[in-house]
């Protein structure tokens, strides 16, 4: 039950890589990741839910192992990530789902669940924001460029894509570094060197400003349906603070909020405690 699989869904023409566990005519659970990583982020958590769900991890549309066309031929945004993620749960059956969302699966996953709330069986939300609070001065150069984008700062933000600066994004906040594997950041920072990725992510930085334009939609969905809500944060993110997990309760009032003495990349070194919150919540 715990055995991986690695395919591939042609999605009207685009192919979107996926990992896969778990036996099919289980509770189905869909897992989105963040920039810069890919489904390999959820390398440690699929065997550990494996024996209870149906699980499916794909590469958002630019990352990892799914098709990477050219910013010519597809735009960058948001709502294209999403689009291409909706047909993909059509695609291989996933009619109804709990999602883990993380980062920029936060505003992909959001989207789902404003378009099909009546898919929507529960989500997790690890370090995946909806609330303005929850954005720390982190987010300042990148706030810059959305009020002028400038060709000099969206150079400033290259800064962003540099192997060091994803070493950090992994080990920030993280009590014992030597916890914290380098395969991630290795096969990120691989993945960010491709021709043409730099591009797309500044194109992504950019249009992350229609995410919090939507965060009142967002809340409004979660005040109206009230899913099941698991928050799982690592209380150490230098780009999401604690107050925006907080601020789920706001909207639903039953939200579960957990806080893991950790950084952004929680996975890293919480896989298990984080396993065992997501198994005791959606079987409760």
């Amino acid at each position: 039950m715990s055995a991986i699989s690695y395919r591939t869904a042609d999605v009207d023409g685009f192919n979107v890589f996926y990992r896969e566990a778990g036996r099919p005519g289980a509770p189905k659970l869909l897992l989105l990741h963040g920039f810069p990583s890919s489904s390999h982020m959820f390398r440690d958590l699929l065997p550990k839910l494996a024996d209870r769900f149906h699980i499916v991890a794909p590469d958002l549309p630019g990352f990892g192992q799914s098709d990477m066309p050219s910013r010519d031929t597809f735009a960058y945004t948001f709502d294209n990530l999403a689009n291409v993620i909706d047909r993909f749960t059509e695609v291989i059956g996933f009619d109804r789902y709990a999602v883990y969302v993380f980062d920029y699966g936060a505003p992909t996953g959001f989207r789902l669940a404003l378009k099909h709330p009546e898919r929507i069986t529960a989500i997790i939300s690890q370090n995946g924001n909806a609330y303005e609070e929850g954005l720390s001065d982190g987010w300042n150069p990148i706030r810059a460029y959305w009020q002028d984008a400038s060709p000099a700062n969206r150079e400033a933000l290259r800064a962003m894509l540099t192997l060091e600066t994803t070493i950090w994004q992994y080990t920030h906040g993280v009590p014992d570094t030597t916890t914290v594997s380098p395969d991630g950041y290795t096969l990120d920072a691989f993945y960010l060197n491709r021709p043409g990725a730099d591009e797309i992510q500044l194109d992504l930085f950019g249009d992350y400003r229609n995410n919090v334009a939507l965060y009142p939609a967002f809340q409004h969905y979660f005040r109206t349906h009230q899913p099941p809500f698991l928050a799982v944060w690592g209380k150490h993110d230098p780009f999401f603070l604690p107050p925006g997990a907080e601020a789920f309760k706001r909207d639903i009032p039953q939200a579960v909020v957990r806080f893991f003495d950790t950084g952004h990349f929680a996975l890293e070194t919480h896989a298990s405690e984080i396993a065992a919150a997501i198994n005791d919540f959606l079987i409760r």
